[in-house]
């Protein structure tokens, strides 16, 4: 029943900012672990950022620290990937995934999520 749909995705230039969303319906995300990852054509799905939502623990690729803002509102159960100065490297379908016993870890390093998201397409282009 629970059901995770990703908003937000489309082109910008090299530099320029997206602000991706992930609604969660089917029950509260309190306790969840959500994650938004990445995968490109021909490239391995990888993590972007993962967060429990209750205490706000996070973890975020290298590559997007500094650039790259996860947040969540759980009044609303929707997170949130805030994606600034975008680089050529950034281009993927990007999913966002939960753990509803809330393992971060686990969803972090391995992948492990009960629900995944359809994805949404993000597109870096000059």
């Amino acid at each position: 029943q629970v059901q995770l749909v990703e908003y937000g995705g489309g082109s910008a230039q090299p530099g320029g900012s997206l602000r991706l969303s992930c609604a969660v319906s089917g029950g509260s995300i309190d306790g969840y672990a959500i994650g938004w990852f990445r995968q490109a054509p021909g490239k391995e799905r990888e993590g972007v950022s993962s967060m429990h939502i209750r205490d706000g623990n996070i973890y975020y690729r290298q590559s997007v620290q500094g650039r790259f803002t996860m947040s969540r509102d759980s009044a609303t159960s929707t997170v949130y990937l805030q994606m600034n100065r975008l680089k050529p490297e950034d281009p993927a379908v990007y999913y966002c995934a939960a753990n509803r016993r809330g393992y971060l870890l686990q969803l972090w390093q391995r992948q492990a999520a009960d629900y995944w998201g359809q994805g949404t397409q993000v597109t870096v282009s000059s």
